[in-house]
């Protein structure tokens, strides 16, 4: 149990490293195009979530292909002078023209390249237009928009979270190796927790089997959901807090949430966060223009431009801080998510509603709401009895009609208008 499951049973050969079967060979082809000398592309950006085998299959081809592999990761510093002092050397090295000399230059989480690493993304695009090796880039967001300059330059390569069945069958090998029996239920329900991410399985059932040579559902139970995002109020704190536009962008994406909720809670806590009025002014005028782009993203589905959204709704909230003082003040749940909620199940009925009138009155519902619903509401005012008969006609459940029945009561239902010139027009 001395060593980690995780380095014991790293892939060793490609066919050891599990899923992604198309973008295992999307990213074979491409060194094999190096090793025949004619490149498809000088360098491959692997992307997709943490733990699904980037790195693995980038280690596990080295070695099927016999090239040794220079790696800098996350923890290593990236900076201009280090990558061409390290990888700029690395890469003008070896072969295209037949030297014995072949490797791999791999650059991990060149998304989470910080302020620290100033001009490192600049140097590796240097770096890439002269290599005369293979240069593998891996992320966790590849259209994070510093990473613009190197997907242009770079063989795009996705890699999907794994399958459940795809987990529990590696877990069941490691499993048979350490003579552990183990019930697939119990294996199932590791996998399941870890969401696709392998890494987090193996070391889930590492920590499980100490200890047990059979495990059983019981002997899982009590493990958590694993918990890959940051609370909401943490990456809000961030935000309102950085002092730089990376720092806040980045906070982003410590939570997994959906980008219009994620504003829902900025544009709600705002106010109460930066009390300066100048300030405030700047953030809300920031916020704006991410909600017009978010519109535009919508309305011409062009989700190329979320990422821009996203970055001024986070870096261009935090930046607006200069007057307001540091305190604490708690934040609050979206007034305006909160009324959504609970109107939604109302909302429900009424689309319901004006589904089967537009059908047979073959318009819109959008037109049933807006024109002909005021009508029936009026109806059902002065003759309810000849109002009912109506919206049975319309196939409407009792529960429907008893529902437009309550919206009567709600204040005064005046005669609808008609459109058009008035009387004396």
């Amino acid at each position: 149990m001395s060593i980690p499951w995780i380095v014991k049973y790293r892939p060793k050969r490609v066919e050891e490293v599990v899923g992604n079967d198309d973008s295992k060979k999307k990213f074979i082809e491409w060194i094999e195009s190096w090793v025949k000398g004619e490149p498809i592309r000088k360098a491959a950006l692997l992307y997709g979530p943490a733990g699904v085998g980037k790195t693995s299959l980038v280690e596990a081809v080295a070695k099927t292909y016999g090239y040794d592999l220079v790696e800098l990761n996350a923890s290593d510093q990236r900076s201009e002078t280090i990558i061409k002092r390290i990888v700029g050397i690395a890469a003008s090295q070896g072969t295209l023209t037949g030297s014995a000399t072949r490797r791999i230059i791999l650059l991990d989480e060149v998304d989470g390249m910080s302020e620290e690493d100033r001009g490192g993304l600049k140097a590796i695009v240097e770096v890439l237009e002269r290599t005369r090796q293979p240069i593998v880039l891996t992320a966790n967001d590849a259209w994070d928009p510093k990473l613009t300059p190197l997907r242009s330059v770079c063989l795009m390569i996705e890699f999907k979270r794994l399958k459940q069945w795809e987990v529990v069958k590696k877990l069941r090998d490691i499993c048979l190796k350490e003579g552990i029996e183990a019930d697939r239920e119990a294996l199932e329900f590791i996998a399941k927790r870890s969401e696709g991410d392998l890494r987090s399985a193996i070391n889930d059932l590492q920590i499980v089997a100490q200890g047990r040579m059979k495990i059983t559902i019981e002997d899982v139970g009590w493990l958590p959901y694993r918990n890959r995002i940051e609370p909401i109020f943490d990456v809000l704190s961030i935000i309102f807090n950085a002092k730089t536009i990376s720092t806040a962008r980045r906070a982003l994406s410590l939570i997994d949430i959906d980008p219009d909720m994620m504003f829902e809670w900025i544009y709600e806590n705002l106010p109460s966060q930066l009390t300066d009025p100048k300030d405030l002014a700047v953030a809300m005028e920031n916020l704006a223009k991410a909600d017009l782009i978010r519109s535009r993203v919508k309305l011409f589905q062009r989700w190329d431009l979320l990422a821009f959204a996203t970055e001024i709704m986070s870096g261009g909230v935090a930046v607006a801080r200069e007057a307001t003082k540091p305190r604490w003040t708690p934040f609050h749940f979206p007034e305006r998510i909160k009324f959504l909620s609970s109107i939604k199940e109302e909302r429900g009925v009424m689309d319901s509603i004006a589904s089967k009138i537009a059908s047979r009155c073959l318009t819109s519902k959008r037109t049933v709401i807006s024109d002909v619903i005021p009508y029936i509401l009026f109806m059902l005012m002065n003759n309810p009895d000849y109002g009912v008969k109506l919206l049975r006609n319309y196939d409407l459940t009792s529960s429907e009609i008893e529902f437009l029945k309550g919206k009567v009561g709600v204040g005064v239902v005046e005669a609808p208008r008609k459109r058009g010139r008035s009387a004396g027009g």
